[in-house]
């Protein structure tokens, strides 16, 4: 498992240092859509600097290098137990080389353990598959945008939301609306829909690994990812919150199936700088 922890170092490395190249395009989209000389075009070119600094000299991206959220696929007959371990490890030596701002803090004694490990932390998901491949991917969260996230119990009446994807749509743009610039727009949102709170909270996040690019497989999903944005990028708010024609580039949204009486729904934010990556072993 050594070179499997060398292997998880290098993708805290590229992670932390590196936007994607879906995130970096749609960034570069945002600019040539602002109005040239304006604050929002300053903005998203201060932005594009950043990435092009942080990749050249393998810095990260952000100071605060987040919450480290792994979704691993995990081949028949490999021991969970041991990979987490490697994840650990990796993680602490992640901290001091990369280096990553430690961030693990103890509930009760408030003492931050110093190497970015914990109790839950950081957050790994497994998922045993028929294929013959190991894939690691990462998401490192900063605490900003996880803040600003929202769970949502369908209807809600003070937004007129009812237990239908309209309903869905004004959560979404309730949360971009107490959310401001405070999460570092311009935002990349992932929606999840289902039948109880701790479900629609991992189906969120997880969206959030999904390429810019794509879109939903099903046409009324898909439809509404899209018209999301739209109504997302005509509130105003603009890139870190000072105004502009684009406060978020994307909307990503999976629906489970729910249970007659519950309607649940969450939204996890993104900011600009969408750090993820995968390890294929």
């Amino acid at each position: 498992m050594l070179k499997l922890r060398d292997g998880i170092v290098e993708l805290y490395r590229k992670v932390a240092s590196s936007l994607p190249p879906d995130v970096e395009e749609a960034v570069k989209g945002a600019l040539a859509h602002e109005a040239e000389g304006s604050g929002a075009a300053a903005t998203l070119s201060v932005i594009l600097e950043n990435v092009k600094r942080a990749r050249d000299t393998f810095r990260p991206l952000c100071q605060d290098t987040g919450v480290p959220v792994f979704y691993v696929k995990v081949p028949f007959g490999l021991s969970q137990k041991e990979l987490k371990n490697t994840i650990m490890e990796a993680t602490r030596e992640a901290t001091q080389k990369v280096p990553l701002r430690p961030n693990a803090v103890d509930i009760i004694t408030e003492k931050n353990s110093g190497d970015n490990t914990g109790e839950g932390f950081p957050v790994i998901y497994f998922e045993e598959t028929s294929g013959g491949a190991l894939i690691i991917d990462l998401m490192l969260k900063g605490a900003g945008c996880e803040n600003a996230g929202q769970t949502y119990k369908l209807p809600v009446e003070e937004l007129a939301a009812q237990r239908d994807l309209e309903g869905v749509r004004k959560c979404v743009l309730d949360t971009v609306q107490k959310a401001q610039g405070r999460a570092c727009p311009p935002y990349i949102l992932g929606v999840g829909i289902g039948a109880t709170k701790d479900q629609v909270a991992r189906l969120a996040k997880e969206q959030l690994m999904r390429k810019l690019t794509d879109s939903a497989a099903t046409g009324e999903i898909a439809a509404l990812e899209r018209q999301l944005v739209s109504d997302i990028n005509e509130l105003g708010i603009g890139p870190m919150g000072l105004g502009g024609r684009t406060t978020a580039m994307s909307v990503k949204i999976a629906v489970n199936h729910r249970h007659p009486a519950s309607y649940f729904v969450d939204i996890s934010v993104g900011c600009w700088a969408m750090r993820r990556g995968r390890l294929i072993w």
